[in-house]
């Protein structure tokens, strides 16, 4: 049992974050105070989103560079019907949320379609779909959030325990059912693993494209809604910036970027483990540029324990590795 769990994709992750939050702990003991643990909880529950949102695609072996684009445009969409239309925010929410999931379809629909590499398809929609953000806002936020959007974002239901957390953990145990126990979860897989081989079991490798790229879009959508409530603005810079945490949190939960392998809680703990190094940056009043650097250090450590488990596997099989 103990060699299988140390082999788990999760398990690596999960140790380092515990050691974090104790080392952090020892050496500031306000780390766990009820206000900074709202404070963390807050930054991985939105950036979970983000990473799930990347992940799904990881899994089909592509990947998309529009994650943040659809997830500002659909947080912009968000904001300016409430403040524009005067919509009820759970109206605008599944309206934003279906214009993620859209944007999502369309670049699913390219990549099947084209046959044209996701990394060209994704580039040209991440500038399409911001171009269209600026054009709706103009580069000005919208301000008119509503109370009720602005307590969800910022309000907690038990102790420190804030309410994103909630979609959050939905997300997470939906993602994990469909992936483990649905069908559409092990296609989703075998396409990452060979899609050659996926299309000759009887698997539609551009219907399962079409759906993980959708799913990627619905997911960055809800990322963007939710950061909306956290920041309590709909911001047009909303997105910019999560790129690198959306490939760095997946790869260090264990994902493998040609597809296949992915850990829904591996990508969780990986999340968690961005989010204390930013707060510990805080905490110690340390550069937080250095943040960039520790992701990197961080994507570098984690493909390069994928590639020892590959090799060692190869090994065992009696396989020499190229």
């Amino acid at each position: 049992m103990s060699g299988r769990l140390r082999d788990s994709d999760w398990f690596g992750p999960f140790l380092v974050t515990v050691l974090a939050v104790v080392t952090v702990t020892a050496f500031s003991p306000s780390f766990l105070s009820p206000f900074n643990v709202q404070i963390l909880l807050l930054a991985i529950s939105v950036n979970a989103m983000v990473a799930f949102s990347q992940m799904i695609i990881i899994a089909i072996g592509q990947m998309n560079l529009s994650v943040g684009a659809i997830g500002g445009l659909a947080a912009i969409a968000f904001g300016g019907m409430m403040e524009v239309w005067g919509l009820p925010w759970p109206l605008a929410a599944i309206v934003a949320l279906c214009i993620g999931l859209l944007a999502g379809l369309a670049n699913g629909v390219l990549v099947a379609m084209t046959g044209i590499s996701a990394f060209i398809i994704t580039l040209a929609s991440l500038s399409i779909y911001k171009g269209i953000n600026l054009g709706i806002t103009e580069a000005q936020p919208f301000y008119a959030i509503p109370q009720a959007v602005k307590s969800i974002g910022n309000d907690t239901m038990l102790g420190p325990l804030p309410w994103l957390v909630l979609p959050c953990i939905l997300v997470a145990v939906g993602l994990w059912y469909a992936l483990e126990r649905l069908s559409i979860g092990r296609a989703v897989l075998a396409v990452g693993g060979n899609a050659h081989a996926a299309e000759l079991s009887g698997i539609s490798v551009r219907r399962v494209t079409m759906i993980a790229h959708a799913v990627s879009g619905f997911l960055a959508a809800l990322a963007g809604i939710m950061l909306v409530a956290r920041l309590q603005i709909g911001q047009p810079t909303i997105g910019d910036d999560w790129l690198i945490l959306s490939f760095a949190a997946p790869v260090i939960g264990g994902a493998v970027l040609s597809g296949g392998r992915i850990s829904v809680a591996g990508t969780f703990f990986g999340v968690a483990l961005v989010a204390i190094f930013t707060q510990v940056l805080v905490l110690f009043d340390i550069d937080p540029f250095l943040v960039q650097i520790v992701l990197g250090a961080l994507i570098l450590w984690a493909v390069g324990i994928n590639r020892y488990r590959e090799v060692r596997a190869r090994r065992q099989l009696g396989v020499a590795a190229p």
